[in-house]
């Protein structure tokens, strides 16, 4: 049975995309199509119609409108697809906090026990049930926040009962969810303490038994590496992703945070779906990343929250590069998931427009998940999945004013939340 649902009285509407544009690169990214004064119809959970408040009356001469939600003046938008967060985990980080504010850095941290394998230690400790329920918070939390698709890493058990525990705890959210979810596999995000001195014996468990069983139950849609300083070699990276691709996962990898280390161009080698912080990003990155179809994606949060570099979207954009932006809600480095903040440094930091910040939040970062043909923009067919603001005068005034949320409500699939 088709029920209809009228959004009326929208500011705004904005992001409005042909069905076949499934990622906006280089100076297409300044465009934000909209309509003002403007009314949206949901068939079910899909857009159905969409036009100005004037034209209403003709465009519902042959429906019944069953449920109205009056947008009081605010701007519609779709709604943020977040492409690279680690909501699964156990416990926070805040005493890593304190260290870096006395002048310890990321990898000083890491060195002593800290960041990847603290969180590691603290999660092995901790039953399947406990992480489901505060991760399912922490979803339902980002839901509010506006949004409304999201991958999921594993990455923080290094051992194989517990990153497939941490796999089955994504398989379980996804079970229960209103938004997508998509799972990586992150096994190799770091070197467990009891392989320092056995590196391959590490990358053989990945190889030999992780895997081969992640595969079997159908666990993960992707797979991830941590190529950077200090983690993984390009050549260790390289033989991953070989045998990632024999069990037909695709790469989603974490590529140049601690510096220039070749992982750009392993991921476009393999044609990974995207390469995920790239702080450090010159121009044979650039130029890589232009001969490929790979997603480029910065992480300004964990830029904002480490006082590392931020990937330079602005020099990315203007050679003609697409940009993705996601939350990397962590409790290391991104203690956070609120895709608005991510939107306000995008402007701030990354000196991009509120136009391009909101492209590379939505329609890329729907691309980065494989999943802009049916989310990231507001088309004819596409769920419905959307974020009402509260009346702003402008889509700038969303990252200016970045110590409130200007979400006032959000919709998903088709409905109220």
């Amino acid at each position: 049975m088709k029920t209809y649902t009228l959004v009326s009285n929208i500011k705004s509407l904005k992001g409005i995309l042909a069905s076949e544009i499934l990622l906006k690169k280089g100076s297409e990214m300044a465009h934000l199509e909209s309509i003002d004064n403007a009314y949206l119809i949901i068939e079910n959970d899909t857009i159905f119609s969409f036009g100005k408040m004037e034209d209403l009356a003709n465009a519902t001469k042959n429906i019944t409108i069953s449920t109205q939600i009056d947008a009081k003046g605010g701007m519609v938008l779709p709604s943020f697809m977040d492409s690279h967060t680690h909501i699964v985990f156990a416990k926070w980080r805040e005493e890593e906090f304190e260290m870096r504010i006395k002048g310890k850095s990321y990898e000083e941290i890491a060195a002593a026990g800290g960041g990847i394998l603290n969180s590691a230690k603290k999660l092995q400790n901790m039953s399947e049930a406990e992480l489901f329920e505060q991760a399912h918070e922490r979803l339902q939390q980002v839901i509010s926040q506006g949004t409304g698709a999201i991958e999921i890493k594993s990455g923080y058990g290094l051992t194989v009962k517990d990153e497939i525990k941490m796999l089955r705890v994504i398989e379980q959210l996804k079970q229960v969810s209103l938004i997508p979810i998509k799972a990586t596999f992150l096994g190799a995000h770091a070197i467990p303490t009891e392989f320092k001195q056995n590196r391959q014996g590490y990358i053989d468990l990945i190889l030999n038994e992780m895997l081969p069983n992640i595969a079997n139950e159908k666990l993960a849609d992707y797979f991830d590496v941590f190529c950077d300083q200090g983690f993984y070699t390009v050549e260790e990276t390289d033989l991953l992703l070989n045998a990632a691709a024999k069990y037909h996962l695709k790469p989603k990898i974490h590529a140049n945070e601690l510096g220039y280390t070749g992982g750009v161009q392993v991921g476009v080698k393999h044609n990974a779906l995207s390469v995920d912080h790239l702080e450090y990003t010159g121009e044979a990155e650039i130029e890589c990343l232009l001969n490929s179809n790979t997603m480029p994606v910065g992480l300004p949060n964990c830029s904002f929250f480490l006082g590392i570099p931020y990937m330079p979207a602005r020099k990315m954009i203007d050679a003609g590069l697409p940009v993705c932006l996601a939350s990397d809600y962590n409790p290391g480095s991104s203690p956070n998931g609120r895709m608005g903040f991510v939107v306000s440094l995008a402007c701030t930091q990354m000196k991009i427009t509120p136009e391009e910040a909101i492209n590379a939040t939505t329609i890329n970062g729907a691309y980065a998940m494989e999943l802009s043909h049916q989310y990231g923009s507001i088309t004819k067919g596409k769920i419905a999945n959307l974020i009402i603001t509260k009346p702003i005068s402008s889509l700038a005034f969303i990252p200016y004013n970045f110590g409130n949320d200007c979400v006032d409500r959000v919709v998903i699939n088709g409905k109220q939340y």
